[in-house]
């Protein structure tokens, strides 16, 4: 698989963005800072992204420069490729998700939860469900007394649901979705679990919190889901979601700046492209303006009575809910493995992954103690204070 970072994975105007990402050029990971189209290695000032994040200079740091971005090769990260790789641009964070935050997924969740995860019978319930639901969910505010309402009425019809709760009551859906240093990036394997048989990519803009809580930047993400899964009961999350190389994130992080504001995330498309082996291609869009809930207040949400020491990131979750059939008339959508995702908005760039399942795609071995250790190793560590 070969994909052209510089020509189709940077924002459109990278070089004016300001830009974090990690590669590793043989000896460990790198956090870089690139400014004005020249990529800097900050590693001695900040060993990782989540101490670069948490200075306060982001946008005037400089480094040990590595020259212009567009002149750097970077492969995928587990290509086997010789050279350096580009790795996803988070490390230490925690990664968070927001579920149902979409009035389209928020109506696919109760589909999938009523099939039971089976993909026959969402079909008739769909068409069921649209019709008790009268008026447009995605005029009513969370939390309102109209979401109150438009509860009771449901309630009493009989097609009241979890996923309603979270999707127009007044407390968002805010999970774990994947542990620290297991997201891959630019050009890797997406993992599916192999005993999944209705799946999907989640496209979303994922929003980078820095220690203090404040939002510095956002990046590209694809929340992995498992359809079958939690549809056959929402205590199955954690399968749903967590299993290795479901999580990826990436090209780089583009921090805030006069260029560049959590308004711009606001009105942002990301648009979505699924190439299949077979020439099967799909094609979605999830416009941010349609989001239930600002991504201000699911930050907000996710700080309430939580402190993240080494910063987060947080999936703003996705209106893009396949129901495209692919195979068998009825039965939606499901990936193939060698299905090629490519999630893109102007500003962030474009991630883009191939699909296997979690057993097929490299292993995570790179934990915590492993990046410890590789860092004393290199002298990046600096002493404790006496």
């Amino acid at each position: 698989m070969t994909f052209d970072l510089i020509e189709t994975g940077l924002p459109a105007d990278w070089r004016d963005a300001v830009l974090v990402g990690r590669i590793d050029q043989g000896a460990g990971p790198i956090p870089v800072l690139v400014r004005g189209g020249v990529a800097h290695d900050v590693s001695r000032t900040a060993p990782t992204v989540a101490d670069l994040l948490a200075r306060t200079d982001l946008l005037t740091l400089t480094g040990r420069d590595l020259g212009p971005l567009d002149m750097l090769t970077l492969a995928p990260q587990g290509h086997g490729a010789a050279g350096p790789t580009l790795l996803a641009p988070i490390d230490l964070q925690c990664v968070k998700a927001a579920g149902v935050t979409f009035a389209v997924s928020a109506l696919e969740r109760v589909i999938e939860e009523r099939a039971r995860g089976d993909a026959d019978a969402a079909l008739t319930f769909r068409s069921r469900l649209e019709a008790s639901m009268g008026g447009d969910i995605r005029a009513v505010k969370p939390g309102s007394a109209e979401a109150g309402a438009l509860k009771a009425a449901l309630i009493a019809e009989g097609s009241w649901s979890q996923y309603l709760e979270v999707a127009i009551g007044p407390d968002a859906e805010i999970f774990t979705k994947a542990p620290v240093l297991s997201s891959v990036g630019w050009g890797a394997d997406i993992g599916v679990r192999s005993d999944s048989t209705w799946n999907n990519p989640e496209p979303e803009i994922v929003i980078v919190v820095d220690p203090a809580g404040r939002a510095v930047g956002a990046t590209l993400g694809n929340d992995v889901n498992l359809r079958d899964f939690e549809g056959r009961s929402a205590l199955l999350l954690g399968k749903a979601k967590d299993n290795n190389a479901s999580c990826a994130i990436g090209p780089f992080i583009r921090l805030f700046d006069d260029r560049f504001t959590m308004d711009d995330v606001r009105s942002a498309v990301i648009d979505l492209t699924i190439d299949g082996p077979e020439g099967y291609v799909l094609t979605g869009s999830s416009s941010m303006d349609q989001i239930s809930r600002d991504p201000a207040d699911l930050v907000a949400q996710a700080l309430s009575e939580h402190q993240y020491p080494d910063g987060f990131v947080l999936f703003l979750g996705t209106m893009f809910a396949p129901v495209q059939d692919r195979d068998v008339a009825g039965r939606g959508f499901t990936h193939r493995e060698g299905d090629v995702v490519r999630i893109a908005t102007p500003a962030l760039g474009m991630l883009v992954n191939r699909v296997t399942t979690a057993k097929a795609a490299p292993p995570w071995t790179f934990g915590i103690s492993a990046l410890i250790r590789n860092l004393a190793g290199r002298g990046l560590l600096p002493a404790a204070a006496e």
